[in-house]
């Protein structure tokens, strides 16, 4: 890949993952126009991210792809570290990538629950420690005898966790897993690091749907739409700027969790 990672070196750093495509390459572009240099995750989109990356760079100034399994520990832990490493900083992470398989309390199994929560939850929340551990040891942090909230980290939820079904279970599991660790996450790292969930409702649509269903099904919501990837990119660019937000969620999905639904959107 060919990284654009010299230019804008004084400018902050966000750690997006899954940046390659779909709703993390939007929440990636939101963020570059706005002034951040993006640090761009992908596991197997090669192209797409390369493409991401380039556009990010041409917005902001700096740029740098990141290839890495959130399945795999090791992958993980190494990932911020890599970014410090190329970047010379991090000041954020976005957790977007997501694994997203369909199950249902019959078809169930460990495997299934492992992979999502491996993925969805804990490499969120070792990123989290990462980031932590990464502005605890930068100098202006280190030798102030006033820490105040430096960092941040976003977690990208689902409007399920407040309107739930019995539908892709394992992922839901993960998902309400990862609005916990918010909680836990806002306590054990501040000052240094702020943690804030962002969930949206039915954004984007998939293989799942044909494009009218998925009009239909967005026009489900008490303001007769769901949420769109500028919406949601905006709420996450508002969960990093606003230095008085952690330990909670902002639900962006034009009310869809006020209203009861059966089935899953890509299944109703």
């Amino acid at each position: 890949m060919s990284d654009h990672c010299t230019a804008g070196a004084h400018l902050p750093t966000v750690l997006v993952t899954g940046a390659a495509r779909r709703l993390g390459r939007e929440i990636a572009l939101a963020l570059a126009a706005a002034g951040w240099r993006v640090a761009v995750h992908y596991r197997n989109s090669l192209d797409d991210a390369t493409a991401t990356v380039a556009e990010c760079a041409a917005l902001t100034g700096g740029a740098a792809g990141f290839r890495a399994n959130l399945d795999d520990e090791m992958a993980v832990r190494g990932l911020l570290p890599a970014v410090v490493q190329k970047l010379g900083h991090v000041d954020a992470v976005v957790n977007s990538a997501s694994t997203f398989e369909h199950d249902t309390n019959s078809s169930f199994s460990f495997s299934a629950m492992e992979k999502h929560m491996r993925s969805n939850a804990g490499a969120a929340i070792l990123l989290a420690q990462a980031l932590h551990t990464h502005l605890a040891h930068r100098p202006e942090v280190a030798n102030s005898d006033t820490p105040t909230p430096r960092g941040v980290v976003v977690n990208l939820l689902d409007q399920k966790l407040w309107n739930q079904n019995p539908d892709f279970f394992s992922y839901t599991l993960s998902k309400a897993a990862l609005e916990a660790a918010n909680t836990m996450l806002a306590l054990a790292l501040s000052p240094l690091v702020r943690v804030v969930g962002v969930a949206p409702g039915l954004t984007l649509t998939s293989h799942l749907l044909s494009d009218a269903k998925f009009e239909a099904l967005h026009r489900l919501s008490p303001l007769g739409r769901s949420s769109t990837a500028p919406d949601v990119a905006s709420a996450v660019l508002f969960a990093l700027q606003n230095q008085s937000i952690t330990g909670t969620t902002l639900l962006v999905d034009g009310g869809q969790h006020l209203m009861r639904f059966e089935r899953d959107f890509s299944l109703m």
